[in-house]
């Protein structure tokens, strides 16, 4: 595993502390994790093969067992001491610490649990390694574009107001990194695509409401812990709805959503051919 305790980006305690706030009232704000487990559904659904053992990390948004014909067996596993919402058997774990053993499942599944896990190359590697071999890892997580209108708006203000920016938003990773990562961790015929989901609000504050309601609060561990203020909230509300206010007065805000699929390495698997076995040459072929 690669050594990254020096890079502390989140709090994990209050990523812990998110998640179990949010179990109350999680069902009524479950609309991107309902949204992204149907596309990992399909994902599935797509595989010609079926899977007698899974393991399912993050509570949010989950497949039931029994939910997914391809699926026999599924333990989920999360950071919280109870599951935000009943998936039937749980694991209380760190995604950075995995208490699977090796090679013992066919599938693992995330949905939008990972882009707050510090060392991510680590929880990657080990996800490979609790993988058979030829066993699939599909999962989502939120990408780079996620609340970049909010991002922007609150570094505005906040210069504006403080001569200084602290972080409000989290960091995420973007396509092209996190297809890096999945190499990094040896995994075979991987895929990386994403989709930008757009909602809209009456305003921000209901923006927030829903934020803190999905268990998605800020957790960076830099993150400045004093009240801003009501003046500081308005002003970003004003401007917020300035630039980034539809027709019909409504804020929009964008969650990007990506999705990785990777396999562990097989002897039935595609391999790419040969340097230098092609038969024709690319000139030839253009001509």
């Amino acid at each position: 595993m690669v050594d990254n305790s020096d890079i502390i980006v989140f709090d994990r305690e209050q990523v812990k502390h998110n998640r179990e706030r949010a179990t109350a009232n999680f069902s009524d704000n479950d609309f991107l994790f309902n949204w992204s487990k149907d596309q990992l559904s399909e994902r599935i659904s797509d595989i010609n093969r079926s899977f007698t053992s899974a393991l399912q990390i993050g509570s949010r948004g989950c497949i039931l067992q029994g939910q997914h014909n391809k699926i026999d067996n599924l333990i989920t596993l999360d950071l919280t001491d109870k599951p935000v919402q009943n998936c039937g058997t749980y694991i209380q774990a760190s995604e950075e610490y995995l208490p699977i053993a090796p090679k013992s499942v066919d599938l693992v599944i995330s949905n939008l649990a990972l882009h707050s896990v510090n060392d991510l190359p680590g929880t990657l590697s080990q996800i490979h390694g609790c993988l058979k071999d030829d066993g699939l890892f599909v999962a989502s997580m939120l990408g780079g574009e996620t609340l970049y209108e909010l991002r922007k708006i609150m570094m505005e203000v906040e210069l504006s107001m403080l001569d200084g920016v602290s972080p409000h938003i989290h960091p995420f990773a973007d396509k092209l990194q996190m297809g890096s990562l999945l190499q990094r961790a040896n995994f075979a015929l991987p895929i990386v695509d994403s989709d930008v989901v757009t909602v809209t609000y009456d305003n921000i504050f209901k923006l927030l409401h829903d934020l803190r309601n999905m268990g998605e609060g800020n957790a960076v561990k830099q993150r400045c812990k004093t009240n801003f203020g009501k003046e500081f909230f308005m002003r970003v509300a004003q401007k917020y709805h300035e630039e980034f206010a539809e027709n019909d007065g409504r804020i929009t805000a964008s969650f990007e959503v990506i999705f990785l699929l990777g396999w562990t390495p097989h002897s039935s698997q595609q391999k790419p051919l040969a340097r230098g076995s092609a038969k024709y040459s690319l000139a030839e072929a253009l001509k």
